[in-house]
């Protein structure tokens, strides 16, 4: 970019279809921290691009396809323009075409934005497929350079199937740069063929004033949660792979304890069934889906976290529990064994199993850790690092561009 102001902020697209909207206001969210913590730099100025499936009603019966149907085209969140473009996305074929059908959708918009006169510098794409291979369509058509963040079955599952793995290689090839947010998906890339000069680690923090220790029997009291019981936190979809069933089952050899699960999904009435079966219906409250800004208190309320999932790329709420003061227990898979690294953090389960669920519970509270000493350690996972890292990855792409920021 020859003659361009260095001295103006980089300005950046960020595109997923993993982003917040007042549809759906805790989907993605984790996408909408990071680029809020980028902005306190007050180094970058940005665009939101985040389009969502085409859908024909709002009615309720719908119901994760109407609040598709029910997102706005344009709202400003936290300060930042975001666009939400409808895209098609086909039945049974939707997978393969889905990356097409996503940079056609955006195109228009895209082209308005500069237009308008928001001639950006580069697009800042999250989730690989298919918003990375989407996103560097558009950089093709538009002359822009793609930079693309990995978060999880991206690269730990759709790899898996011949097409996704093949137009996952083709972006990872013409994307400036590959971001992971934990070693095991970079390691993962590098097994895709990306060479490692374009791979970087950048891990998600956690808002350290977000989350913070509250008043443990003040939150319990207010949740309704018992005052005299050891209180174990299941956060997260109700889905299979997020392990909530594996709690509940191991509630029943762990006296004494109660169990909260926080999240709505598919996997409700089978929970619900679950629950009845154990007879434990006096010891665990399904609280359905809540707030993030909420979460604190849930995390402060409790004397443990579980975290029995079957993949993950870096789970945030990890991070958001150590820095409420609460240990966790999880399953040693993707970048969770990065985040979980001594006994003041937690526990890692010897295997996905009620067994070594309830053996990693017992060891925990066999050994408990200082709840002032665990948030400590969250406090080693700011966002200060990742921003950093994220602003030198811009510069460099900037300047192969011409520019000398």
């Amino acid at each position: 970019m020859p003659g361009a102001d260095a001295s103006r902020p980089i300005r950046t697209l960020l595109f997923s279809t993993l982003y917040p909207s007042s549809a759906r206001p805790t989907f993605g969210v984790f996408v909408e921290t990071r680029l809020r913590e980028l902005r306190k730099t007050g180094q970058v100025e940005t665009r939101v691009l985040a389009p969502v499936p085409w859908f024909p009603s709002r009615d309720p019966r719908f119901g994760d396809w109407a609040s598709l149907a029910a997102t706005p085209r344009a709202e400003v969140r936290d300060g930042v323009q975001v666009l939400h473009p409808r895209y098609l996305l086909p039945p049974k074929v939707g997978m393969n075409l889905a990356p097409l059908t996503l940079a056609l959708g955006a195109r228009g918009t895209l082209a308005r934005l500069l237009r308008e006169g928001f001639d950006f510098d580069l697009i800042d794409a999250h989730y690989y497929y298919p918003d990375g291979v989407a996103a560097t369509l558009l950089g093709s058509w538009f002359g822009k350079p793609c930079v693309i963040t990995a978060r999880g079955s991206d690269i730990n599952l759709l790899p898996r199937y011949p097409l996704p793995r093949r137009m996952i290689r083709w972006a990872a090839g013409r994307a400036y740069g590959s971001i992971g947010v934990s070693q095991a998906l970079v390691d993962g890339l590098a097994a895709l063929g990306v060479p490692p000069s374009r791979l970087h680690v950048m891990r998600n923090g956690v808002d350290l004033e977000r989350f913070t220790p509250l008043p443990r029997a003040e939150c319990r009291a207010a949740l309704g949660l018992p005052a005299d019981a050891r209180v174990l936190l299941s956060v997260g979809n109700l889905v299979e792979l997020k392990g909530h069933h594996l709690a509940i089952e191991a509630l029943a050899a762990l006296p004494g304890f109660h169990l909260a699960v926080v999240g709505e999904g598919t996997e409700r009435p089978r929970l619900e069934g679950l629950i009845a079966t154990l007879g434990l219906g006096e010891r665990v409250t399904l609280t359905g889906a809540r707030p993030n800004a909420e979460l604190a208190s849930w995390y402060s309320a409790a004397d443990a976290l579980i975290l029995a999932s079957s993949r993950e790329g870096w789970a945030n709420v990890l991070l958001e529990s150590l820095a409420c003061g609460t240990p966790v227990v999880a399953t040693a898979i993707g970048g969770t064994p990065e985040a979980i690294q001594g006994p003041v953090a937690g526990r890692l389960m010897a295997g996905r199993d009620t067994a070594s669920l309830t053996a990693a519970v017992q060891a925990l509270f066999a050994a408990y850790p200082d709840r002032a000493e665990v948030r400590r350690y969250a406090e080693g996972f700011s966002w200060a690092e990742t921003s950093a890292a994220q602003l030198a990855l811009f510069r460099e792409v900037m300047a192969a561009q011409g520019w000398d920021p």
